[in-house]
């Protein structure tokens, strides 16, 4: 047996399908930390000034970082942890699956996706970030990549501020034209571009969030963000200043075939413009939680879950509160990764709580993975406390 096998085995073993997962920094180096990771204050430029704040947690990934010159060799990338005999040993999440996905995904979902296929993240900024999108599939294999859908949603419990622009700018106003957007792309070199003046931008409300599906120009804002997402990592920048600070070009044609970077048809074939333009965005895009079952019935079993994310083909996501003193078994009907932001409990046994503060490169007991099996079998979970609730926010991938 190989000493990765074994570490899975003893993970799967203790928690009984729930594995503990090592907190997954990401640097990103057009950003500005809103500091709301619970990150060590002087930690958050721990990968060195040149690679600009950590403004990023990354949950249950398989999928490493693209992240520019000077990226580390596992940026991005999730670690099961256990402790052995010599100390702490550690299995990354991608080779975990390679050697044992039959027991950790299930058999139905690697033989039809290949593997996990989905992560999630705490995206921190203190600003907001420039007018972006993600590529669709189609646009995306134009340089080997797979399209991007992600979702939002904002915990209340890590939005003590909302930083300094709690808003997001999402689509383009009925009646732009794609020569609106091309005149905007064209005048990158001489200053604001103005392509935030075809846009709307939405108050964010903790508690609630939103579906970004590919192609959909949008500016994040500044409030922590929840975002259950494709494992890709790939974008194109359309804003050229924001708050004065400008942005390099090189981000506007990061995913771009050379040959096609200053053709400015095939910058609007990225986009989707049906959505970008609906003049029924918010209706179709804005996702209020919504109850798994019914409150009262929850209430009276010890616990709240809701919906938090549930408009994409490729991942989902719920939030599960568990009242204090209360215990219930929770089932689902595939694997998911799950990350404690409150409240102290056990999973399966397996204690789990949610830090005041993390050191950089500190193990914690707040990130976990919980397999197929598990996860229909029914995951107990207790909440030790007798005054705080226990809360939990869930991703899933695509159903088998």
């Amino acid at each position: 047996m190989s000493e990765e096998k074994r570490i899975v085995e003893q993970a799967l073993g203790e928690g009984r399908g729930v594995m503990r997962l090592t907190p997954t920094w990401v640097p990103r180096s057009f950003c500005v930390p809103g500091k709301r990771l619970k990150l060590h204050p002087d930690d958050y430029y721990a990968f060195g000034a040149h690679r600009g704040g950590i403004d990023e947690r990354w949950f249950s990934s398989t999928t490493k970082a693209d992240n520019g010159p000077g990226t580390t060799p596992d940026e991005g990338l999730s670690y099961i942890y256990v402790e052995g005999k010599q100390g702490t040993e550690r299995v990354q999440l991608a080779s975990a699956i390679d050697i044992m996905g039959n027991e950790i995904l299930g058999k139905a979902v690697m033989e039809k996706h290949g593997g996990w296929v989905m992560y999630s993240k705490f995206f921190d900024n203190q600003e907001p970030l420039p007018f972006h999108v993600h590529q669709t599939d189609e646009r995306a294999a134009d340089v080997g990549r797979l399209g991007k859908p992600e979702a939002y949603f904002f915990p209340r419990q890590l939005n003590n501020h909302g930083g300094w622009f709690p808003y997001t700018f999402f689509g383009l106003n009925p009646g732009t034209t794609p020569d609106d957007i091309k005149r905007c792309l064209a005048n990158w070199e001489k200053g604001d571009n103005g392509i935030l003046d075809l846009s709307k931008a939405h108050r964010l409300t903790p508690g609630t969030g939103w579906d970004v599906p590919p192609g959909i120009l949008h500016a994040p804002g500044s409030m922590l963000t929840y975002e259950p997402q494709r494992a890709s990592d790939v974008f194109a920048m359309f804003e050229s200043l924001v708050w004065q600070v400008y942005t390099p070009k090189e981000l506007l044609w990061k995913d771009v075939p050379r040959d096609k970077r200053e053709d400015l048809d095939y910058y609007i074939s990225i986009l989707d413009w049906e959505k970008n333009v609906d003049p029924n965005f918010y209706e179709n895009r804005f996702s209020p939680p919504k109850p798994v079952r019914d409150p009262k019935e929850m209430a009276s079993e010890g616990y709240d879950e809701q919906w938090i994310v549930y408009k994409s083909e490729w991942f989902s996501a719920k939030e599960l509160t568990v009242l204090p003193g209360r215990s219930v078994r929770i089932q689902d009907e595939g694997p998911y990764g799950a990350i404690v932001i409150q409240g102290t409990g056990r999973m399966n046994g397996l204690p789990v709580d949610s830090p005041a503060m993390i050191r950089f490169g500190q193990l914690t007991q707040d990130e976990v993975f919980v397999t197929a099996d598990a996860a229909k079998e029914g995951v107990m979970i207790e909440n030790t406390s007798e005054t705080d609730n226990l809360v939990m926010l869930k991703h899933f991938g695509p159903s088998a």
